[in-house]
Formats: C-alpha cells, structure tokens, sequence
C-alpha cells in the first residue's frame, strides 16, 4: 500500500506523475507516427498491429492524465472525497481499450493467415519491419522507465505501464517475425506474431479490469488483512472489542478504514478519548500505511445491546 500520509506530499506525487504521463505521451506519440508510416512500407501485419496498440498506449496514456489532472482537483462539500477516483475510471478505459485492440488484431492476423492459405500473397519487407521493430523497442523501453516510478501507486499509472510493458514484448515479437521473414521467406511469420500480441494483451487487460473492479466495489485492498488490524486494535490499553469493521479504496494507494471500538469505562470517566482515538490512528498508519481512519468509541457492550434492540 502506497506510503503517503500528507496532503503535500500527495500532491507532489500527482505533479510527479503527471509529468511522466507527458513524457511518456511524447515518446510514444513520435513513435507511433514512424510505426505506421513503417507498416505501409514494410506490408508488416504485425507492425500495423503494434501500431494499433501503441495507439491504444497513446489514448489510454491521455486518459491517464486527463484522470490524473482530474484526481488532483481538491476536495468539496459535494465531492468529500476529492476526485481521485477518476484515476480509477480513466484505468477501466484503459482495460476496455486492450480488450478491443486485442480482439481486432486476432480477427485481422486470422484473416490474412486463411487467405494466405487460399494461395493470396502477402509480402512483407522483413528487413524494414525488423528495423522499425528494434526503433519500436527502444521508444517502449524509454516510456517505460518513465512511467516505472508512479506505476506501484497509481493504478491509473499502472495500466499506462502495462500497456507500454506489453508493446514492449510486442515490438520483440515483430522483431522475431521480421528475422524469420528474412532468414526463410516465410510470411506468414507475421500474422503469427499479430496473434502472439493480441495473446499478450488480453491477460493484462484482465489483471487492470480486476484492480478496477476490487476498488468500485470497495473491496478490501488485496495486501490489508482485516482480522490482523483486529487484532491490532484489540491490543491497544482500553480496547475491549472492536465490529463493524470496513476497508475499502478511494483509488489504489488510499486505503480508508472505519470501525466500531467498545472501550472500558475508565477511558470515558478519564477523559481520555482523544488520546485512544490518537493511538488507533497512530497505529494504522505505522502497521498497515492506513492515511484516513474512523472510529466511533462506544462502550463496552454497546454492540449486544444493539443487537438486542433489532430483534
């Protein structure tokens, strides 16, 4: 879970981030002009795939920073919460584009695959094709460095970073193809790739859709081990239960948890209620990286006589 416990420090991330996203959209952009230019020389299928999913890298790394500008927007009486959940969505485009770049490009590599088999020529100019494939190469490995310092603490960031990781692997499969094409003449090397990059696609598009789906349903952040937080608090001089347990996600990296902690009388006849709630935050944020926590102290007892009453 991300480690960011003031505002400050938040936004500075997000500036961070944002910068990335610029470089990143740069790189990818020049890149995606020589691809395509490359394929129409070439007669590349495969190249013309790459191109289709860099495209998507190139939409999918706009919305990331229309997201990331949008999240960066403070919070309101409306909005308690700030925006930060456009990160979110702008990663669920992002998982939608794969799928849809994938599914195009295996119905296009299947296509010139059965034609070929029909006796319909496809040349492609391996020698071109690898060239362009190894340029393609250096520009992913390039944007991938950028991106590679906000993709643990961005979800937003992490599909971008994975939609570059896999046309990364996708350049050094037309690479191999155009090899292939060169050394044996054999071309339908290069559908075989495009079907080798629409197969890398789809298990990355389903792992970014997941993380989507595990923060709109304010799932419990796969690394938290809410009986261990239990646990924690239970621990704390003056705790005697704690229920109503809730952890959930604004966006990946901003973990919010809320509980119901019975205390022993003398922590109310003491006045020391301040204290406790002090020392329950305290304990989140060192333990479990916990930046907003909510706990409604109640006493000890308090949750059977609750649910005495609803019976």
């Amino acid at each position: 879970m991300a480690h960011s416990h003031d505002h400050s420090h938040g936004h500075a991330h997000g500036a961070a981030n944002r910068t990335r996203l610029w470089v990143a959209i740069a790189i990818i952009g020049v890149f995606l002009v020589v691809q395509v230019v490359g394929s129409a020389l070439t007669g590349s299928l495969a190249l013309l795939a790459d191109a289709g999913h860099m495209s998507s890298d190139l939409i999918g790394l706009v919305v990331a920073l229309i997201a990331a500008t949008v999240a960066a927007r403070p919070a309101t009486d409306r909005q308690t919460y700030g925006y930060r959940r456009a990160e979110v969505l702008g990663a669920l485009v992002n998982g939608v584009i794969l799928v849809v770049v994938a599914v195009t490009v295996a119905i296009g590599a299947v296509s010139r695959l059965v034609s070929g088999a029909a006796g319909e020529a496809h040349e492609v100019a391996g020698g071109g094709m690898l060239i362009v494939g190894a340029a393609g190469l250096v520009a992913n490995i390039a944007a991938m460095l950028v991106l590679r310092g906000g993709a643990k603490d961005s979800i937003n960031l992490r599909g971008a970073y994975l939609e570059v990781l896999g046309d990364m692997i996708g350049s050094v499969l037309v690479m191999i193809a155009a090899l292939v094409i060169v050394f044996t003449g054999f071309d339908a090397a290069d559908p075989i790739a495009s079907i080798g990059i629409a197969v890398l696609i789809v298990p990355r598009a389903i792992s970014l859709l997941r993380d989507v789906v595990h923060v709109l349903f304010e799932s419990a952040p796969v690394d938290t081990d809410v009986a261990e937080i239990r646990e924690h608090l239970l621990g704390t001089p003056g705790v005697v239960a704690v229920h109503d347990v809730h952890v959930w996600q604004i966006t990946s990296g901003q973990p919010v948890f809320s509980a119901h902690v019975e205390v022993e009388p003398e922590v109310f006849a003491s006045g020391r209620t301040g204290d406790l709630l002090d020392e329950l935050g305290g304990c989140l944020a060192a333990h479990f990286d916990v930046e907003h926590s909510t706990f409604q102290l109640e006493p000890a007892g308090r949750a059977d006589q609750e649910q005495g009453s609803h019976r």
